[in-house]
């Protein structure tokens, strides 16, 4: 059924035999479809890599994949073609329409059309449901409250009233947003998974791209700006940490010393440090300047996936996959630990448990709370001094992936898999209202129930 949709969708999308075949549109999703689970950056069976057209021309350990203007004298039309195909090797086969547009593109000459990072100009995504929402910032003056889209961030008016904008960007992906401590700049990461990592700078105020910074073969996480937004900073699925020059897209900095994914990442005061969390347990301090790692700031316990810096104190706040947060000052804890030193200088606090894996958290403006929520379906609040509980939901929900601290102290913003916003009364955690993160379509509108 799944490849007879399939069929269908491509022969009412077809190129005409005499129209130009085009290698971004038309054949770049075929091989996404079927190719790269095998040949892609890190997994280049055959030593081929199909994700770039550049790499698709390069070939692999045979030879030229592709001959242009000749189909039948070329490899990937011989590979996939036939009663029994060679590849791909497991699932089922191209179908005669796939096969056919390959092969129309080869015979056309194989010309590549991808567009460079930041100048295709993307359709705005339609929606007919409501997507999982992954992340949630305010702006600092509490005007705008950005949501994480598909491929695109929307902004809502601070209260959550309506929309006011939409940043459309050409990664599929958006994993995490943050704004400068300015307001003036928004960063948006994310990418294609197996593909490429991107990041996003936004000029707020007039909704425009400022640059599009590509990196990594992956989707990258956990964007943060230092201190006087010079630099952004990102942690990567290969396991790296790496930051960039906000006004030319340099990179100017990667550590390699983590041994997982890496999920979050957060500037000490002074900029010249990252904190970096991943899912190899650790949360790490990294000098800006060279890479190089100062220490562990925690003893590794369970994997981390969300980090968020106390706005005047260098402080740190992290969730675990099983529940726990836990507080640290960005310091070195004196020395490598031997194996069982439970040794941890940096440490002030842990805080309850929640049930579920805490994906998100975020301090108040003036850092006397902290706001934590899990995959539980869960939200609560805690006192930053003595770590109190001071407010929360009632009964877990829906699980909860994003959370926001409302500048001026009135709510607390929570989203994940549903889809919609909830505001909260920061002091009492009474419900507010609720909105969808993003446009649904009107005819999905017209047909929703009550």
């Amino acid at each position: 059924m799944i490849r007879t949709l399939l069929f269908l969708a491509l022969t009412l999308s077809a190129p005409g035999e005499d129209a130009p075949v085009s290698f971004s549109r038309d054949v770049a999703p075929i091989l996404r479809r079927n190719c790269q689970g095998c040949h892609r950056p890190g997994k280049t069976k055959g030593e081929l890599d199909v994700t770039t057209f550049a790499a698709l021309l390069k070939g692999g350990k045979h030879g030229d994949t592709i001959k242009p203007g000749a189909p039948g004298e070329s490899e990937l039309v011989e590979q996939i073609s036939g009663d029994e195909p060679a590849m791909p090797p497991e699932g089922e086969p191209l179908i005669a329409e796939e096969i056919a547009r390959i092969e129309r593109w080869i015979a056309q000459g194989a010309k590549d059309d991808t567009p460079p990072p930041g100048e295709l100009t993307p359709a705005a995504p339609v929606y007919r449901l409501l997507p999982a929402v992954v992340s949630l910032a305010w702006s600092p003056d509490a005007a705008i409250l950005a949501v994480a889209g598909t491929g695109e961030v929307v902004l809502h008016s601070g209260d959550g009233e309506r929309i006011v904008g939409r940043l459309l960007g050409t990664a599929p992906r958006i994993e995490s947003i943050a704004f400068s401590a300015d307001g003036k700049l928004l960063a948006a990461c994310g990418g294609a998974p197996s593909e490429f990592g991107e990041i996003q700078l936004w000029n707020v105020a007039e909704q425009k791209l400022v640059r599009t910074i590509r990196t990594s073969r992956d989707s990258v996480f956990g964007v943060s700006f230092s201190p006087d937004a010079t630099r952004v900073a990102i942690g990567c699925a290969d396991k790296l940490v790496r930051a960039f020059d906000v006004a030319t897209g340099a990179e100017v900095m990667k550590c390699d010393n983590h041994i997982d994914w890496v999920f979050a990442t957060a500037f000490a005061k002074d900029g010249a440090r990252v904190v970096s969390a991943s899912r190899d347990k650790a949360v790490k301090l990294i000098e800006l300047a060279s890479g190089r790692l100062i220490d562990d700031i925690n003893r590794p316990r369970e994997p981390v996936l969300s980090l968020a810096r106390h706005p005047k104190e260098d402080w740190v706040a992290y969730g675990s996959d099983a529940g726990a947060v836990r507080l640290h000052r960005i310091e070195p804890r004196g020395g490598r630990l031997a194996e069982g030193d439970d040794k941890e200088n940096s440490f002030i606090r842990e805080f309850e448990r929640l049930k579920g894996a805490v994906q998100a958290l975020a301090f108040s403006a003036d850092g006397e709370t902290l706001a934590v929520a899990s995959v539980g379906g869960e939200w609560r609040t805690f006192k930053t001094s003595d770590g109190k509980r001071l407010a929360g939901s009632k009964e877990p929900g829906a699980p909860i992936y994003a959370v926001a601290c409302d500048p001026e102290g009135r709510w607390i913003a929570t989203s994940g898999v549903e889809g919609k916003v909830r505001l909260w009364e920061a002091k009492t955690g009474a419900p507010v209202r609720a909105f969808d993160a993003v446009p649904l379509a009107l005819e999905r509108l017209a047909t929703s129930p009550p």
